[in-house]
């Protein structure tokens, strides 16, 4: 018996190196890595190796559940999405060349090379891909396309175009509304535009040839900011966004944001500097109170709504021997009245929670597909003609913040049925994509514009056409997304389109 046990042990523990060498050789290949698992609902990501995360820039828990179109974004007019979707539908292995884009949206050429995994009975089970990057070899190749015919244009046209310059390059920057001044490498002033002057009521003479640090009481004579200005010619480096919080002559205390950049690297502006000089006085008041409006007014309102929901409660309780059917009726119209402004006031605190540190969440071992399942009937409870229906499971328990999660969960359900007919189906869709479980919502509503998909998870985005015709303020899905983020998980958009949507989210199986 125990030779036996001691033989399923080493089988075991050979098994695991073999996985834990598997892992490893994938993450140490100089190309990206991608499986997908072909016997799930639209072939969904289920392992990413270092060096695709690397070349994305997404994060494993960011591509987990997703499908490959991921990549790319908005650029779904390619031949090769087409070639790769043929090969698919033949079970057969494909090599392309396609147009992917990074997390923040820049754009990078990809060599793919994509084939079938086979299981035992004949069937496609995975597909792995495999991810080449060669946008510095197409932007070589396009470089040299592009300064061949650059050199051809600026020996045509040199001397006409030095002849334009200097009175366009007057005209625009006397026309921005910025501040604008440009400097000798001894930080004297060159040129200063018009909105200069009037911003901080001073002269050309006044301004003309001064050492920037002299202009004044010394507002830019600061020791940080000379270090910063000394890097710009050396090294090209550029300031940005520097805040100078200064009592100036003549306007008073103001808040000034400085950019400087070098006019060229080459030519003849090439020793000089470009600054730009921003007054946010206002603006930074006004985000102050935005802050502290949202702060306020959730808890100077929530009291007397828990004090007049008491009430309405107690007079309810009152009547319920023998209650005047009209005066029931207004209580009711109230209560419903009071909920839509509690909840209103909860997303208010829980905007305030997110700007001021984020979320509190209290973690649980939660059985999630149990609570999905009782949101769900919750749901049918209250909107009898628009009950939803639940396929797959996961299996799992989670550790979450079993509040905040069904928050998500009843606000996704509540979404789909807003925008959708009465009585048009809602369908939840629970699976487990590696290391996470995967929950989908698919409704047949009015869908979202593909220009609005890239705002609705901003702070009160709504979109224009929803403005007019549903009530809201726009924060429900941006909390949404920040406790699914808070628990390590991501929420987006699958589909839209005018015949309806589907919102997914993942959350992460490991224990805390």
């Amino acid at each position: 018996m125990k030779n036996h046990e001691h033989t399923d042990n080493d089988q075991f523990n050979f098994i695991r190196r073999e996985h834990a060498l598997f892992r490893s050789a994938l993450n140490s290949s100089s190309a990206g890595v991608i499986i997908t698992d072909n016997t799930q609902h639209d072939n969904p990501i289920i392992f990413c190796n270092d060096t695709f995360e690397r070349m994305t820039g997404y994060k494993r828990e960011e591509v987990i559940g997703h499908n490959c179109r991921l990549l790319q974004q908005g650029d779904r007019d390619q031949r090769a999405r087409t070639e790769i979707r043929t090969a698919l539908e033949a079970d057969s292995s494909c090599r392309v060349r396609i147009r992917n884009y990074t997390k923040d949206g820049t754009l990078f050429h990809n060599e793919v090379h994509i084939s079938p995994i086979w299981d035992n009975d004949g069937n496609v089970t995975h597909y792995i891909g495999i991810q080449h990057d060669i946008t510095l070899q197409k932007k070589d190749e396009d470089m040299l396309k592009a300064t061949s015919d650059m050199l051809n244009r600026e020996i045509r046209n040199k001397n006409e175009i030095l002849e334009e310059n200097d009175e366009y390059l007057s005209s625009i920057v006397e026309t921005i509304r910025q501040s604008i001044v440009v400097l000798s490498p001894e930080y004297k002033i060159l040129g200063a535009n018009q909105h200069f002057r009037k911003t901080f009521k001073v002269s050309a003479g006044e301004t003309m040839g001064k050492s920037l640090f002299e202009l004044g009481n010394g507002q830019w004579n600061i020791d940080e900011l000379k270090l910063l200005l000394d890097q710009i010619l050396p090294t090209s480096n550029p300031v940005l966004d520097y805040e100078v919080d200064h009592d100036f002559p003549y306007i008073g205390k103001k808040l000034m944001l400085l950019n400087a950049y070098q006019v060229e690297s080459e030519g003849r502006y090439k020793d000089r500097i470009l600054m730009a000089i921003e007054d946010i006085t206002e603006r930074r008041i006004l985000e102050l109170r935005k802050d502290d409006f949202l702060a306020i007014a959730s808890h100077e309102l929530k009291t007397p709504l828990t004090a007049i929901k008491g009430y309405v409660y107690i007079a309810r309780q009152m009547l319920a021997a023998q209650p005047p059917s009209a005066l029931s009726g207004v209580l009711d119209k109230t209560m419903n009245s009071i909920d839509r402004l509690n909840h209103l006031v909860a997303e208010l605190l829980d905007v305030t929670r997110i700007e001021h540190g984020g979320i509190r969440l209290e973690f649980t071992l939660t059985a999630f597909d149990q609570l999905v399942e009782i949101a769900a009937a919750d749901f049918a409870d209250t909107f009898p003609d628009q009950k939803p229906t639940v396929s797959g499971a996961t299996g799992c328990s989670l550790t979450i913040d079993t509040i905040h999660i069904r928050q998500v969960i009843d606000n996704l359900l509540s979404n789909s049925a807003k925008y959708s007919a009465a009585g048009s189906p809602l369908h939840i869709q629970l699976g487990r994509v590696g290391d996470f479980v995967k929950f989908s919502i698919t409704d047949n509503g009015q869908g979202i514009k593909p220009e609005d998909q890239p705002y609705i998870f901003q702070r009160f985005f709504r979109a224009r056409d929803i403005q007019n015709r549903y009530p809201g303020i726009g924060m429900g899905l941006y909390i949404c997304d920040q406790i699914i983020r808070n628990h390590g998980g991501s929420l987006w958009i699958e589909e839209s389109s005018p015949s309806g949507s589907t919102f997914s989210f993942t959350l992460p199986i490991k224990n805390r």
